[in-house]
């Protein structure tokens, strides 16, 4: 969606009317055709929600704690045998995600920041999960250079249906200019094998001086990815500035514009570029500013909301909502709407579940896991 470029320190008048200005059309859902339950309380901080084919779901703490949900119920010991994450600020345990065979395999995925507080970095592990514990543990990327600061990690990840694994990766926050250089992973989304190994049809694995493992780049802080099983598009959002926060449509090796181009400014309303679009570098498909801070990101494909089939809901921090967006046929967004807001909650994840039910959870030292179903009335007809 194009926007226009912010030049200068708005006066705050202007900052308040900016989403009228810029946004797509976005009330407040009208409609709640839905009963939300608690499932699980009193997590700290709660960052990722997986689900077993056995039915039991798996939930990360951004403290280092994964934890199992069973029949309803938080089992009070967390999974033994998780790498030690580095923890401060944004930094500890993110995403958990189970391998594409784990019926057969037992393996989890597992992304979290590591090293210490001047030399950290965002890694991907995997192990097997047995009996409560995650054995044989190795690991398969480690994101390069490491940077000094707690902040900016991406660390959502996503299978694809080759069996190729995409890490979304942030700019590290100091290190912006990275984004445009294939010699860094900061700013970009990878793309690996299972085991670590670099697909030989990456985009970029042939061109001297850049990092083999790139998919994308010019990305600022990617926490939200998702893939369209109909069409293949591959969707993901990262956090902007204030203001300019994106979600963009991902296609192998092209520049998402990360900091030459932004609809948004610094936290202390200066400029960072006078380029809200250029020659060579996508533009998002939806620029969010003000900032609602999205974090994670559901493509939402389940039976018990039909109205709300092929359409994706971002889990909204700074915004206190569930974004749902309306695709239309090519995949271009056409309508939003807020969802949830009368909880008060900032919204870290949202999932949908495999009986069909939307899954959120909220970002809280006392998180909990929420379940939303259709209300009791709609169930009947």
């Amino acid at each position: 969606m194009s926007s226009v470029s912010l030049p200068f320190r708005l006066p705050s008048l202007l900052l308040a009317v900016l989403p009228l200005l810029l946004a797509l059309p976005c009330p407040a859902s009208a409609e709640e055709d839905w009963q939300i339950e608690t499932v699980a309380e009193g997590l700290e901080y709660p960052w990722s929600l997986a689900f077993l084919p056995d039915g039991r779901m798996l939930v990360t703490e951004r403290a280092g704690r994964l934890r199992i949900i069973e029949e309803r119920r938080l089992l009070p010991e967390p999974v033994s045998g998780v790498p030690e994450a580095f923890v401060a600020s944004q930094a500890g345990l993110f995403e958990v995600l189970p391998a594409p065979d784990f019926a057969d395999s037992g393996l989890l995925y597992l992304s979290l920041a590591s090293g210490e507080r001047r030399a950290n970095a965002t890694r991907v592990v995997r192990g097997r999960l047995q009996a409560g514990a995650l054995v044989d543990v190795e690991e398969v990327f480690q994101a390069r250079p490491r940077q000094t600061t707690p902040v900016h990690y991406g660390g959502r990840m996503l299978f694809l249906p080759d069996g190729t694994l995409l890490v979304t990766l942030g700019d590290g926050f100091n290190y912006r200019e990275q984004a445009q250089a294939l010699d860094s992973h900061f700013g970009t989304i990878v793309r690996i094998n299972p085991d670590g190994s670099v697909p030989a049809d990456n985009p970029f694995i042939d061109q001297p001086g850049a990092l083999p493992e790139i998919w994308s780049y010019g990305h600022r802080n990617v926490q939200g990815i998702v893939r369209d099983p109909d069409s293949g598009r591959v969707y993901a959002h990262e956090h902007g500035p204030r203001g300019g926060d994106e979600l963009n449509l991902i296609e192998p090796g092209r520049n998402y514009g990360w900091p030459v181009i932004t609809h948004g400014v610094d936290y202390s309303g200066a400029m960072i570029t006078p380029y809200t679009e250029r020659e060579g570098m996508v533009s998002p498909l939806i620029d969010w500013t003000p900032s609602i801070a999205p974090a994670g990101m559901s493509f939402y494909d389940g039976a018990l909301f039909p109205q709300w089939q092929g359409q994706l809901f971002v889990a909204a921090l700074a915004g206190r909502h569930v974004r749902r967006v309306e695709l239309d046929h090519a995949g271009q967004p056409v309508a939003e709407a807020r969802l949830f807001e009368g909880l008060g909650e900032r919204f870290r994840d949202v999932r949908t579940g495999p009986e069909g039910a939307l899954y959120l959870l909220t970002d809280s030292p006392r998180g909990r896991v929420l379940r939303v179903t259709p209300s009791v009335d709609l169930a009947r007809d």
